[in-house]
């Protein structure tokens, strides 16, 4: 019984503190706006992202995947097959994976997972995305050319190829851009650590006597 009156006397002398300290603390009014900004509160589209060059490349993207893949689901016979298949996944995976990359680009939640290198994974995707459309068109021209979807559907498959081509030089450039300046910056970092070292001969001092 004792115990549990020392735990309750304890918890109310802890609750009452914790009272006069949230009353008088001056950080309590800038705790919960913190918490809320990171929420999807927080969350604003960027107009200069979805204004530049990636980002005009990106809805172009995944308006064309879009319609190559709605053109392509209007087709109710085919024969062969195989390369309407083949169309339809390619058309369904760029759609859906650039739409994914554009939400997160023009919402910066990047920004909120910098572990991952978006520069590459962007590259990656608008590279392996122009080689499939112009696979998946080729074939697609080759073996169903007959009805007017089909045609719709080779016709905005090359161009979502050459959009896709478009952003992938570009990101090859911002991405050998990034590789110059995270070298530059790790020069810096070396010969300022260098210079700290030579300024202090308190250091040199005790690697001689090691």
């Amino acid at each position: 019984m004792r115990g549990g009156e020392e735990l309750d006397g304890f918890e109310g002398e802890a609750s009452s503190t914790s009272m006069i300290s949230g009353a008088s603390s001056p950080y309590q009014p800038t705790t919960e706006p913190v918490s809320q900004r990171r929420g999807l509160a927080g969350l604003r589209c960027d107009p200069y992202y979805l204004r530049g060059a990636l980002g005009r490349l990106k809805v172009a993207q995944v308006i064309l995947a879009l319609i190559a893949f709605i053109c392509i689901e209007t087709i109710m016979e085919c024969a062969p097959c195989e390369g309407l298949y083949f169309f339809e996944f390619v058309s369904c995976s760029a759609f859906v994976v650039t739409g994914v990359l554009l939400i997160l680009f023009s919402l910066n939640l990047h920004m909120r997972i910098p572990q991952i290198n978006w520069n590459l994974t962007d590259l990656v995707n608008t590279g392996l995305s122009t080689f499939f459309f112009f696979i998946a068109s080729i074939v697609l021209a080759a073996l169903n050319h007959k009805a007017g979807a089909e045609i719709a559907a080779v016709i905005f498959g090359f161009l979502a190829t050459a959009v896709y081509a478009v952003n992938a030089f570009l990101s090859v450039q911002k991405w050998r851009v990034s590789l110059r300046q995270q070298s530059t910056n790790d020069y810096i970092r070396a010969r300022t650590e260098s210079r700290d070292v030579d300024s202090r001969p308190e250091i040199q001092r005790l690697d001689t006597f090691s």
